[in-house]
């Protein structure tokens, strides 16, 4: 046995089963920083829920962190035994990683997700949780006013707008994680990569209810001002793959055509007028840039459609597995009739 000072090793909790011991509400909190609120979330949050006479439970995933924040879960969980709860990642795998093993063990038959300080008012909560029982699967929240420095408004503004216009729905704060989402919704949506920030938008697309709520903004974490070039790059990215993810998914051929017929038809164009001079005025077409290009271009419209060709063979031969619609009630009889 080697010497040093013992340092204790959680276990891992097996993944809870829904159908036995349910809670009304689990809340999920992922901790990326040392320095994470972690006692004022629990104290805000359970105090809400406490006065709503709601069973819940807290889940703390810390993100590949230790520090302060650690320390505080610790104590948190010898304070309330089986109420708060703690799920460590020795290397940082984002946020929706820690969701989806957060919900893998959670209980409650409502999942709200929490920053990992305290964002928005509490007092919201009681709202967001209300519109769950009258009828919502998913809701979102908008800040309204929003506290945080006017660049980073616009920014989160510019963004938002964009991703209205793209997939023609009506969010207005797609940046704000403190939502609830009935337990159904996760069940059914995939959480990946850094789809976690367009979960309303694909539980919408998938036929669930979603709301969004005005919520009071409190405090905002994070950088102020323009960020790297890297974050504007992999935010395009994002909202192509949402474009894609919400109209085109069970479609591919009508993406890959539209785009594959677009560079083909751009290169035929350049084929076309090399062969025109070519033929009305005796100009040479050997080893020309703009042939060159356009056999290029044509090549790769081709091949662009025969991905969307291949992408339609999967979702045809598949089709009988996929579902995009969701039902949500079915009636057998007249309800006037008895």
């Amino acid at each position: 046995m080697t010497g040093g000072s013992a340092i204790e090793e959680p276990r891992a909790e097996p993944a809870a089963d829904p159908s036995t011991d349910t809670l009304d509400v689990t809340v999920v909190v992922p901790v990326q920083s040392e320095e994470a609120e972690v006692r004022e979330v629990v104290e805000a949050l359970g105090a809400e829920l406490d006065r709503e006479g709601r069973s819940w439970e807290l889940i703390f995933v810390f993100d590949g962190v230790t520090g302060p924040a650690y320390g505080a879960a610790r104590e948190l969980r010898r304070e309330r035994p089986g109420q708060v709860k703690s799920i460590t990642f020795k290397n940082p795998f984002g946020e929706s990683v820690c969701l989806s093993a957060a919900f893998e063990r959670a209980r409650g038959r409502m999942i709200v997700t929490s920053p990992q300080y305290v964002q928005v008012d509490p007092v919201e909560l009681r709202r967001m949780l209300q519109a769950i029982e009258d009828g919502a699967d998913f809701v979102t929240p908008w800040r309204s006013p929003r506290v945080d420095p006017w660049l980073n408004r616009l920014q989160s503004a510019s963004f938002n707008l964009i991703i209205r216009q793209v997939v023609r729905m009506h969010f207005h704060d797609l940046n704000c994680y403190f939502r609830v989402i009935r337990r159904e919704v996760l069940e059914d949506v995939a959480i990946y990569g850094d789809m976690y920030r367009f979960l309303p938008v694909i539980a919408y697309r998938q036929g669930y209810r979603v709301v969004e709520v005005k919520v009071r903004h409190l405090k905002e974490w994070g950088k102020a001002g323009f960020f790297g070039l890297g974050v504007y790059v992999r935010r395009f990215l994002d909202v192509l793959a949402v474009m894609f993810l919400s109209k085109f998914t069970l479609k591919p051929l009508r993406f890959f055509g539209t785009v594959g017929g677009i560079f083909s038809l751009v290169g035929f164009g350049l084929c076309f007028y090399v062969a025109f001079e070519k033929f009305a005025f005796d100009v040479g077409a050997a080893a020309r840039p703009a042939l060159l290009f356009g056999v290029m271009l044509f090549v790769l419209g081709v091949q662009i459609i025969g991905f969307g060709l291949v992408g339609e063979i999967i979702i045809f031969t598949q089709a009988r597995h996929l579902k995009e619609y969701r039902i949500e009630r079915v009636y057998d009889r007249d309800p006037e009739g008895g």
